[in-house]
């Protein structure tokens, strides 16, 4: 009985090795690398380059290989794109693999960064196709972690430079009053009808007006110029323009001495006045218009110049009658000052009567304090007696950004926004407070609107750093000293750089340090690491946490002085 089931036992035992041995068998992962060998954020993004090797007579002939990269977390997994190949005997359009001598192959994934990825393993999924049946080979692991510094400018962007919109006050304002004394051809004296004309008897009431005024105006000088229409020939024209400088500037100063003004007066003549002739050619339409340009063009010697434009004959009657007699003239010229109110008498007219303040001295009296309250005060003062101006409301945003109120910000930035939509301060502004938030999309779109904002180079920076596009950030920085731009620095492996920009920094804060830690990391500065991780963890105990799991410290894990920092 017992020879009766021998056989068939045999067979079974031969059926079943051929079938398990027709099996493809579990792959090492000395087989696999990646580039980074790190995983690392980017932009957002986890991005890594898979280098496989499948082994000699491994790869079975008639079998299809799905391999799958995923990165898993303690409560969570992502899978990247899978990768397909086939043995020599299957029909289809992916990578061929041969049997005998194995080969190699290239996959790429970018997974979508998630804060709990800082703690992750990549491993490799194998799922074997044949004849319409399915199995899986052993997950191979190939990577451990990800380092997430990158994602630090989320942090430093709270201490960002934001935009402020500034007053347009000047303490002293530069005027200036002018009138003409016309003379008749190749005559220079004085005549009575020009003398109480309507411009001279508005330039004499400013005179008058600044004299009076001894708080709020100031003289500067007079200037006197004097002409000769370019007619006559030069010898001539330099004796008459000679002549009415004098007469002119006798009669001002002895009008000025009556007045009691003491101010310079400053004269000086022109022999012929070419520039100004030029001037009034072009803006009129007398007949052969061009061509006497052309002529003063092609021609600088005055002779030729004068010879020339008198055989334009026709033209030359309309110069004659229109254009010249403009020339003949002294031009005098009262410049003087508008003086406001002083630093004092503007905080002193805050306090008792801050209406009294024009907006341009309401938004200055904000630059004469650095406590934000004061300064939150007056913005707010502004929006109630200015409502249509922008720029206490972009300010009132700059004060909820530095404080951490990003929803109070944006409420301001919004109304600034609203009133001028063109304002590159409120657009600026809203991108830094969009990367706060962590839309890109909408940051890059404000700040294509920021031309001309003060701060608007830093802020792409920012910008940039959060795309992953670091040499770019870098270069939009320049010499910034700040926590974003040192972040930038190290990102793009410039750590000279970044030690320099980080001991510039006027306000350090906890991330300063942090950031100053990583690089002694990256430059195996023991010290430095315990140091500046020590200084940030005790502005922001927060950091504890981080420190522990952020493989840019993975080397100092099981140091004693690195564990006591973290526990």
């Amino acid at each position: 009985m017992a020879k009766k089931f021998y056989l068939p036992l045999l067979m079974l035992a031969v059926l079943m090795m051929t079938s398990c041995s027709s099996k493809m068998g579990a792959l090492k992962s000395s087989y696999f690398t990646t580039t980074p060998e790190v995983l690392e954020a980017v932009g957002g993004k986890v991005p890594v380059t898979i280098n496989g090797q499948f082994p000699e007579k491994f790869f079975k002939k008639n079998v299809t290989l799905t391999v799958t990269p995923v990165l898993k977390w303690d409560g969570g997994q992502v899978e990247g794109e899978p990768a397909i190949f086939q043995g020599e005997k299957v029909e289809g359009n992916y990578k061929t693999i041969n049997y005998k001598n194995g080969g190699n192959f290239v996959m790429r994934s970018n997974f979508n960064y998630q804060p709990e990825m800082e703690k992750s393993e990549l491993y490799l999924n194998f799922k074997v196709q044949k004849k319409g049946k399915t199995y899986d080979l052993p997950p191979v692991k190939i990577a451990d972690g990800v380092i997430s510094t990158s994602e630090l400018v989320k942090n430093t962007l709270s201490s960002a430079n934001t935009t402020t919109a500034e007053d347009a006050y000047q303490r002293i304002i530069k005027q200036k009053k002018e009138a003409n004394i016309m003379f008749l051809i190749q005559q220079a004296n004085l005549r009575q009808k020009e003398l109480k004309s309507a411009g001279m008897k508005d330039f004499n009431n400013t005179v008058k007006d600044v004299k009076n005024d001894t708080k709020g105006k100031a003289f500067e000088n007079v200037e006197i110029s004097a002409y000769a229409s370019p007619d006559g020939g030069v010898s001539l024209n330099d004796k008459l323009a000679n002549k009415r400088e004098n007469n002119t500037t006798d009669f001002l100063k002895k009008q000025l001495k009556k007045e009691k003004v003491n101010t310079n007066v400053d004269s000086k003549y022109t022999a012929q006045d070419w520039e100004g002739f030029q001037e009034l050619v072009s803006k009129s339409d007398i007949q052969d218009k061009d061509l006497i340009l052309r002529v003063l063009s092609m021609y600088q010697d005055p002779e030729k110049r004068e010879t020339e434009i008198h055989n334009i004959s026709a033209a030359f009657r309309d110069l004659a009658d229109d254009i010249l007699p403009q020339l003949r003239r002294s031009r005098l010229t009262l410049n003087y000052q508008l003086i406001g109110r002083s630093d004092e008498e503007i905080n002193e007219t805050l306090k008792s009567d801050p209406k009294a303040l024009n907006v341009e001295e309401l938004l200055y009296s904000a630059t004469l304090t650095n406590n934000d309250s004061e300064k939150k005060d007056i913005y707010t003062k502004a929006t109630e007696y200015f409502p249509q101006d922008f720029r206490a409301y972009n300010n009132l945003g700059e004060l909820a950004y530095r404080q951490g109120n990003y929803s109070d910000a944006a409420n301001y930035y919004k109304k600034a926004a609203d009133l001028n939509p063109n304002s590159a301060e409120a657009n600026t502004n809203m991108g830094l407070l969009s990367l706060i938030n962590g839309d890109k999309d909408a940051a890059a779109t404000y700040l294509a609107k920021g031309t001309g904002a003060k701060t608007l180079n830093e802020a792409l920076g920012n910008l940039y750093v959060a795309q992953g596009q670091y040499d770019r950030a870098v270069n939009s920085f320049g010499d910034t000293a700040s926590n974003s731009a040192a972040l930038a620095q190290i990102l793009s492996k410039n750590y000279s750089a970044a030690s320099t920009t980080l001991s510039n920094i006027k306000n350090a804060d906890a991330y300063t340090s942090y950031l100053k830690a990583i690089v002694g990391a990256r430059t195996n500065d023991a010290s430095a690491v315990v140091n500046n991780l020590k200084e940030a963890i005790g502005k922001n105990s927060t950091l504890a946490k981080r420190a522990a799991k952020d493989l840019e410290f993975v080397k100092y894990f099981t140091s004693s002085d690195f564990q006591s920092l973290v526990k």
